[in-house]
């Protein structure tokens, strides 16, 4: 949890890293990443497949589902599904498939499913547990056992009043896939704080590039000179790795007493330590889901492959509640803001696709501020299994020793 004691030793990790000037005695050379984790077609089959299709993900809040019939369709992976809330209120989830030949059932991307609805084809019909309801000329159907014809259901299960779902029917719980990481912002109201905004954007490069972009600082000064980098220290920037590839990196302010003008006049949440409002940290919800989190709120920014060469990217906003009414106007200015920063960091990204393309690229050299990258990738390999990764694609694993537990 974050207590006093953690919160001591996490600022003295940032001072630690401010005064450091050599290469950490203990700390392993990086070998490069192999240049075919961007490129080669089979090695994107098997992160669909190894990544996307096991992990837990993030796929919505709650707000999204304010009464019994709500849904939406979520279709980050490819498959489509519906998360709808159901009548007992519980979050669900299942494959937008129909039992009879495989037609789409709901049509529309979101809105309110009736106590029962049917498939537009052939008239199949089923209520918001999945459960096959009725169909035509049932005299046509020999020996037929509408039970094992339900809608397929997939895995669901909510964190605070975030919606994640897993297709894979053997991973572990939510809460164990969050252990430890979910420790350290479990003090925070999450079941309380609003969703305020989203907004989805195409992006042209590999998945990999634009998240391994937000596991590090060291683009800060030359990316970002007039927005991060005036406001937070990268040299004194602190990492921490979890299992299950978590990461955060702690940023502490250049200023002490800064506080960023764009919040001011905003609820705060009222379980913030020094952390939050000091500090940014940058936490990642392996593989995908990032999370920097302010007293105000968290502007969250998720990356989901589209295929090997383009990317979406989410960003999503969640704050405390400010009463009643419309959103406060200086929300839209904070977000606008936000958004700067993103076009900084996006700026790079088709270029750098093209480069990575050619035979000039022969693989990715980290240093020991871009460890969480090294890291997170030993987490894809782990994801994908040793023995689906590709020949001479896959990386060393030199992080174990280095993970908290």
């Amino acid at each position: 949890m974050l207590d006093q004691k953690r919160i001591d030793s996490w600022i003295q990790e940032t001072e630690f890293e401010g005064s450091r000037s050599n290469y950490p005695k203990n700390f392993p050379d990086l070998p490069d990443l192999p240049s075919k984790r961007y490129s080669d077609p089979l090695f994107f089959d098997a992160e669909v497949e190894g990544l996307w299709k096991k992990n837990w993900l993030y796929a919505g809040h709650l707000d999204q589902l304010p009464e019994q019939g709500s849904f939406f369709i979520w279709d980050k992976t490819g498959s489509e599904i519906i998360i709808l809330r159901n009548d007992s209120g519980n979050i669900v989830a299942f494959y937008n498939t129909c039992r009879h030949r495989g037609s789409a059932i709901v049509r529309k991307k979101s809105g309110t499913l009736g106590k029962t609805f049917a498939c537009g084809y052939h008239g199949w019909t089923y209520d918001r547990d999945g459960k096959l309801k009725a169909f035509p000329d049932v005299r046509d159907f020999s020996n037929f056992d509408r039970s094992c014809r339900n809608l397929v259901q997939v895995r669901c299960e909510i964190y605070g009043n975030w919606i994640f779902v897993n297709e894979n029917n053997n991973a572990e719980p939510l809460a164990d896939f969050l252990n430890p990481i979910s420790r350290f912002f479990d003090h925070l109201p999450l079941k309380s704080l609003r969703l305020i905004h989203q907004h989805t954007q195409s992006v042209p490069c590999n998945y990999k590039v634009l998240i391994e972009n937000f596991l590090e600082v060291y683009h800060f000064r030359l990316l970002h000179p007039s927005t991060t980098d005036r406001i937070f220290s990268q040299k004194k920037t602190a990492v921490h790795l979890w299992e299950r590839g978590h990461s955060m990196m702690l940023s502490p302010h250049r200023r002490k007493g800064w506080v960023d003008p764009g919040t001011i006049g905003l609820p705060e949440m009222s379980t913030t330590t020094r952390i939050e409002r000091e500090f940014l940290p940058s936490y990642t919800v392996f593989p995908n889901f990032v999370l920097p989190i302010q007293a105000t709120g968290v502007g969250a920014v998720l990356v989901w492959p589209v295929d090997i060469a383009n990317s979406l990217m989410d960003v999503v906003w969640f704050a405390p509640s400010w009463g009643d009414g419309p959103r406060p106007k200086i929300w839209s200015e904070r977000i606008n803001n936000f958004d700067k920063i993103l076009e900084e960091d996006t700026s790079f990204a088709m270029p750098m696709q093209k480069s990575i393309s050619t035979p000039g690229f022969k693989g990715v050299a980290l240093n020991y501020q871009e460890r969480r990258i090294y890291h997170w990738h030993e987490e894809l390999d782990r994801s994908i299994g040793k023995s689906n990764v590709p020949e001479g694609m896959s990386v060393e694993p030199l992080m174990s020793q280095f993970i908290e537990r």
